[in-house]
C-alpha cells in the first residue's frame, strides 16, 4: 500500500547564506510535500546542516525565503519555529545527560505547557492535570521508542544508540507537523541504524509526520526517502526520487564516486 504525499508544506526559495566572504548555500530552492520523507544529502562541507540551520531559526539568510503552511518568513527564531510546528534533532547530541529518560523527553512539552511557574512548583489543581496529560504523552513516546526498561535511567548512562533514541523522543514530544534530522545514525552500528530507520518510517506513517533528514548512508537513503535534494559546495546538483538521483551523473561524481 502506497501512502499518500500531501501538498507542499515546506518551500526553501533562493536560500543564500554567506559567512563574511564564504559562501555556505547559494541560491538553494527545494520543497518538502506533506507526509514525505524527504532527504539532504551531499559530501561535507556540502551545506547540509547550513540548511537546516536557515529553515529552524538558527541561521539567517542574506537572501531568498522560507514558506511554512502558505506563510513566508525571511527571518524567525528558533522558538518561533517550534511554535509552528517544526522541531529538530542535532547531530551532536544535546542531551540533559544527567537527567533520566522521561525528563529528558519532558522537556520536549515545555512549549506545550500552559500553566505559570508558580502553579507548576505547587502542582495546584490544572497544573497537576495538565502535567498528568503531558506525562501521558510522553509516556506514550516511550512505548513507541521501546525504551520502557530506561525510563528512570540517566541518559548519560545509556549506550550512545539509546541516546540517539531518546533526542528522537524529545523532539516527537513536541508533537511537530516537520521534523528534521540532522544525521540521526551517525556513529551506530549495522543494528541500530536499522531500528533507527524503523522508527524514522514509523514516526512518518503512525504519526503523519513530515521527515527531512541528513544522511551519509546512501543505502539507507535510498532505502527509505520518497525525495532526494543533493548539495555539493553548498549549491543545489540533484533533486528527484531516489533513482534518479542514483543515476544523475553530477551527483554519481561528486558524491558517490564513478565507480558506482
Amino acid at each position: 500500500m502506497s501512502k499518500k504525499i500531501g501538498d507542499v508544506i515546506l518551500d526553501v526559495h533562493n536560500i543564500s547564506l554567506r559567512f563574511g566572504g564564504v559562501k555556505a548555500l547559494t541560491d538553494i530552492s527545494f520543497n518538502v510535500r506533506e507526509h514525505e520523507v524527504r532527504a539532504i544529502i551531499g559530501p561535507n562541507g556540502a551545506g547540509k546542516s547550513s540548511m537546516l540551520n536557515c529553515i529552524n531559526g538558527v541561521y539567517t539568510p542574506q537572501e531568498g525565503s522560507i514558506t511554512f503552511r502558505g506563510q513566508t518568513f525571511d527571518h524567525m527564531n528558533s522558538r518561533q519555529v517550534a511554535e509552528m510546528g517544526i522541531a529538530r534533532t542535532f547531530q551532536n547530541l544535546a542531551l540533559f545527560k544527567g537527567m533520566s529518560v522521561i525528563d529528558n523527553i519532558m522537556s520536549g512539552r515545555n512549549l506545550k505547557i500552559k500553566s505559570n511557574l508558580l502553579m507548576q512548583a505547587l502542582r495546584w489543581g490544572p497544573a497537576q492535570r495538565e502535567e498528568e496529560e503531558h506525562r501521558e504523552k510522553v509516556e506514550h513516546i516511550i512505548d513507541f521508542l521501546e525504551i520502557q526498561a530506561f525510563r528512570k535511567t540517566p541518559v548519560g548512562q545509556l549506550p550512545y544508540g539509546l541516546q540517539k533514541r531518546v533526542d528522537l523522543g524529545r523532539a516527537l514530544a513536541m508533537e511537530p507537523q516537520v521534523l528534521l534530522l540532522d544525521e540521526p545514525m551517525a556513529g551506530m552500528n549495522m543494528e541500530e541504524k536499522q531500528d533507527m530507520c524503523r522508527f524514522i518510517l514509523d514516526v512518518n506513517d503512525e504519526f503523519g509526520t513530515t521527515v527531512v533528514l541528513i544522511e551519509h548512508d546512501m543505502g539507507v537513503v535510498m532505502d527509505i526517502s520518497d525525495r532526494v535534494v543533493v548539495l555539493d559546495y553548498g549549491k543545489k546538483i540533484g533533486d528527484g526520487s531516489p533513482k534518479e538521483v542514483r543515476n544523475n551523473e553530477e551527483v554519481i561524481s561528486a558524491y558517490l564516486g564513478t565507480s558506482h
